[in-house]
């Protein structure tokens, strides 16, 4: 009898300590928990959504408004397209933005096709360089890769200044998308691979019938990657862009927000106050931030899938 008691309270202490030991975000959250996690979440979304919604109202507020309440706009009083309607008339602002669409499509190609050979290269085993290649594009990671003079240098005595190249070729490589790439491409069934070679399928015809179509997810993120990096490069207009005519929309944005240049062809409308500066410079801002928006929500559920599933594989 004495054993039976012995043996249950010992089975209640382990069920006890096992009680004890369970982890913290295991346990059923409680209604003030929940409560408190939905009004930070809360406070959190209209800290990045106020500024925004200000931003875009004062965009699409007549002169008269924007006045009235002494610069930014709260609340809208009236609606005018006016700012947006003078931007993409042909002048400035708009070269701009077709400059950067135009960077941003032909460098997340390029960066696409470049990033994808190299790590379905590196992903094939005992590959030519296989092991030697990984470690070099490893160590720009550790090291930061040449640094800003050695890069300047280098697009300086290729001719490439005040080209469009010089917003593409210097940051058409990124080793973390590569090895992100790598990572998911390693996952892909080897028996798969066996098989389409098996058929007589060449490398080139596995990647793009086999090995691509399995990974559009982590394609579509790491274009979107890419792409968002194009489109808000400064830098890149900044040191080697001279010609205004050639400045993508960002280094324009910089002169009409910060440096208070009006762009051309508005600065008589702006002079005899048709139209608000600042709604100019909020349009261009709400222009500015548009793509990025539009495409980000069709990107995100490949967000789980292609980033934190390669990765962690990988």
């Amino acid at each position: 009898m004495s054993a039976i008691t012995d043996t249950s309270v010992m089975v209640e202490d382990k069920e006890e300590k096992g009680k004890r030991r369970r982890p913290a975000w295991e346990e059923q959250p409680t209604r003030v928990g929940l409560t408190a996690k939905g009004a930070i979440l809360g406070i959190a979304l209209l800290a990045i959504l106020f500024p925004i919604w200000i931003v875009l109202i004062t965009s699409l507020s007549d002169a008269e408004t924007v006045n009235r309440a002494g610069g930014l706009v709260v609340w809208p009083d009236g609606i005018s397209f006016d700012a947006y309607r003078e931007l993409l008339s042909g002048g400035e602002v708009s070269r701009a933005m077709m400059v950067s669409i135009g960077v941003t499509v032909i460098g997340t190609t390029f960066s696409m096709v470049v990033s994808v050979l190299a790590a379905y290269g590196l992903s094939r085993i005992g590959s030519l360089w296989h092991r030697g290649l990984l470690f070099t594009l490893l160590a720009t990671m550790f090291f930061g890769g040449a640094g800003i003079i050695p890069t300047y240098l280098l697009v300086q005595s290729l001719g490439l200044m005040n080209t469009y190249a010089a917003l593409i070729l210097p940051m058409a490589v990124n080793v973390f998308n590569i090895l992100v790439l790598r990572a998911f491409f390693m996952n892909v069934g080897q028996e798969i691979i066996d098989s389409a070679r098996i058929d007589g399928a060449g490398e080139f015809r596995i990647l793009w019938q086999m090995v691509l179509p399995l990974s559009r997810a982590v394609l579509a993120v790491i274009s979107l990657f890419y792409a968002v990096a194009y489109w808000g490069n400064w830098f890149a207009g900044f040191i080697y862009i001279n010609d205004q005519e050639k400045l993508p929309l960002q280094n324009v944005l910089q002169q009409i927000v910060l440096a208070n240049e009006r762009p051309a062809g508005m600065a008589q409308i702006i002079g005899t106050g048709q139209i608000s500066s600042i709604s100019v410079q909020t349009a261009v801002m709400i222009l500015a931030l548009l793509p990025v928006a539009i495409l980000s929500p069709f990107v995100q559920r490949h967000f789980k899938k292609g980033m934190l599933i390669g990765a962690v594989k990988g």
